[in-house]
């Protein structure tokens, strides 16, 4: 978008939003946020899509939390004891926890809830997998017992993504995984208002009175959830300009994204402030290959495709400023993080589209389509996806693009069966880089073998790797078999990495106590 344009939509925005936004209610204490993709499902069990992780620690809340250090504390939980031989982890939830309908948490309710997140989060299978027993101890507390150690106890139920370890009353809790839960029953600090709830238009979550925040100061998803708003509305705007005339124009408190096209002139509104995320708080790009249909079900083909990949070029098309990026990172843990390691990145030496298109046919590339899914409506997965398309044509892949919304994206990636038959090849996608710096967590190699998980990669050595770092007993062991894992998971290229950056939020400076964290999080902040 150029400059003339961009002044012209920010120029006319009271205009613009004011049918809008006329029956959202004026009042003081209400928080007004566009996240970047609509509230569509209720259950973070069955989805992985970001706005249901917003809405999830809105109303949910866990066992244990990550801090703005990647540390894990205790949430829900007041303490835990751990055995001598690491096979015996005893937890006491908090005394006076309440769930929205005004029924007591329980032990019960927390032993349901791990079972059921347990069947869809690979933490979970794993943690299972060596559980030899979980079990209520009494109304407050509850033991899971272990064959043998198991080194992401903690960090498992206080993981921050993709499955989310929230707690439900047992009687949710118990009813199948795979399905939405049919009612929200939270103890996190908002209700959510179902009544009024109307998808494609605004999402509304009221401050709990039942809610009881911890006492230690917040600090990203740990700490005391102080809320200061009565009220948070999430006001559906597909439009990437109308977003940021409402931000200017104070119709919107809050955007989860702003549009990269749009920082440089906001950065200059002393009205406005954009975050800067860094680190884990970054995103990283990455192209999805279909391991279970050719041309990909071949690794040396894989291993061209991920040669033929320019970072620098996928980044660049953001028109992100060049502080919110970095021209190059083949961390799987991502860059400038305490994790970050060059395992396994010899391989990108030499790389290029030229290299790629000599070593093509001698891989046993026979022509086969490449179907590129292509997220249009995405502001961030459409200009980085047209680039990949271009690099995977230059290093000579027969790609046909097949462009769609996000949402048809989303499904069709769920298609396991060859092109002819409505599968795909590739397709970009994100990840937040907090759910990336636990290699046990991390989805690059979390999901080896997973049949549910779209992609299909499997490794046998990554099963073997993944098992050892699960039962490391120290932190150089630990660390030692995160740097195999990446390597490997480059030599296998279960993924490609497309590039670190920064998708950064932007606010009204008239908000205070905003903690700036991967996910959207409007507890601590008020207004001046």
């Amino acid at each position: 978008m150029n400059l003339r344009r961009m002044a012209r939509v920010l120029a006319l925005a009271p205009l613009v939003l004011s049918a809008a936004f006329s029956d959202v209610r004026a009042e003081e204490r209400t928080l007004r946020v566009s996240l970047n993709t609509e509230l569509q499902v209720l259950d973070p069990i069955v989805t992985t899509i970001n706005a249901t992780r917003v809405f999830s620690y809105l109303v949910y809340d866990t066992l244990f939390a990550i801090d703005e250090q990647g540390n894990y504390k205790p949430q829900m939980v007041d303490r835990y004891e751990v055995s001598d031989d690491r096979l015996t982890y005893t937890f006491h939830l908090r005394d006076g926890l309440e769930w929205s309908d005004g029924k007591f948490v329980t032990a019960e309710d927390a032993v349901a809830s791990i079972r059921r997140w347990a069947q869809r989060e690979a933490l979970g299978v794993q943690i299972m997998r060596v559980a030899e027993g979980l079990r209520v101890v009494d109304p407050r507390s509850f033991e899971l017992k272990l064959r043998e150690p198991y080194a992401y106890v903690i960090e498992a139920l206080g993981k921050p993504g993709n499955v989310i370890p929230v707690m439900m009353p047992a009687r949710l809790a118990n009813l199948p995984a795979n399905t939405a839960v049919p009612e929200v029953v939270g103890s996190g600090p908002f209700l959510f208002d179902h009544t009024n709830w109307r998808p494609g238009e605004r999402a509304t979550f009221r401050r709990n009175p039942r809610y009881r925040p911890r006492a230690e100061p917040a600090s990203g998803l740990a700490g005391g959830k102080d809320v200061h708003f009565d009220r948070v509305d999430l006001i559906s705007m597909p439009d990437q300009a109308t977003r940021v005339a409402a931000l200017q124009a104070g119709e919107v408190d809050y955007l989860e994204i702003i549009p990269a096209d749009f920082i440089r002139l906001m950065r200059r509104n002393r009205n406005v402030t954009i975050a800067k995320p860094r680190g884990a708080g970054q995103i990283m790009s990455i192209i999805s290959l279909n391991h279970a249909q050719p041309p990909f079900d071949n690794v040396r083909i894989r291993r061209v495709a991920q040669m033929a990949v320019n970072q620098a070029d996928i980044m660049a098309s953001l028109g992100l400023p060049e502080d919110l990026y970095l021209r190059e990172c083949y961390a799987l843990y991502m860059c400038n993080t305490a994790g970050e390691t060059n395992a396994g990145t010899e391989i990108f030496r030499n790389a290029g589209a030229e290299r790629a298109r000599a070593l093509l046919r001698e891989a046993g590339y026979k022509n086969e389509p490449v179907v590129f899914l292509h997220s249009e409506s995405s502001a961030l997965l459409n200009p980085m996806g047209l680039v990949m398309v271009d690099q995977m044509r230059k290093a000579g892949f027969n790609v046909q693009l097949a462009t769609s919304d996000y949402a048809t994206v989303a499904q069709r990636r769920l298609n396991r069966g060859p092109t002819s038959n409505g599968g795909w090849s590739m397709v970009n996608i994100i990840w937040n880089g907090i759910d990336l710096v636990n290699p046990l967590a991390n989805p690059g190699v979390a999901y080896n073998c997973a049949e549910h998980y779209s992609g299909w990669y499997c490794d046998p050595r990554q099963t073997d790797l993944l098992r050892r770092a699960a039962t490391a007993r120290s932190e150089e062991e630990r660390a030692r078999l995160a740097r195999e894992l990446q390597a490997a998971f480059h030599d296998n290229v279960n993924y490609i990495l497309g590039g670190q950056f920064s998708a950064p939020a932007a606010y009204r400076s008239n908000l205070q106590g905003v903690i700036e964290f991967p996910i959207p999080i409007f507890w601590n902040m008020s207004r001046r």
